[in-house]
């Protein structure tokens, strides 16, 4: 079944790639367990959450770097993709999956603490959003 643009789920894209996800950077974090609990959460979610990674994001000095992109429904109401660094810890995993699972960008307000981790994309991705 081909998801069209009406029924696109709330996505994050987790970097996976040079720094994100490096346990020798970031050696007290479970890098594993972080993906595989999102993975979990949205194999839960009955299709309105999905989780990708990449290779690179980008911003390599902020790593761990999520980026949540709203779903259909979230960007009609003026939701936007956020990026969210240092993303290191179980209280920001909670604090993202409390976000997402309510709706994420433009149907839920995110967690104030997980607010303080929003980061501003790398230059180029703003460039190329705007083409």
């Amino acid at each position: 079944m081909t998801i069209g643009a009406a029924d696109r789920p709330c996505t994050l894209v987790v970097c996976r790639g040079c720094c994100c996800g490096n346990p020798r950077k970031y050696p007290g974090t479970d890098h594993a367990w972080q993906l595989d609990r999102l993975r979990a959460v949205a194999a839960d979610s009955a299709g309105r959450l999905a989780v990708r990674t990449s290779d690179c994001l980008g911003p390599c000095d902020q790593a761990n770097v999520i980026v949540v992109q709203p779903s259909t429904a979230g960007r009609r109401a003026g939701g936007r993709a956020t990026w969210i660094g240092f993303a290191l810890d179980d209280d920001c995993t909670d604090d993202l999956i409390a976000w997402v699972t309510a709706g994420g960008p433009g149907l839920a307000e995110p967690p104030s603490a997980l607010k303080l981790q929003f980061v501003r994309p790398p230059r180029e991705t703003r460039t190329r959003a705007r083409r």
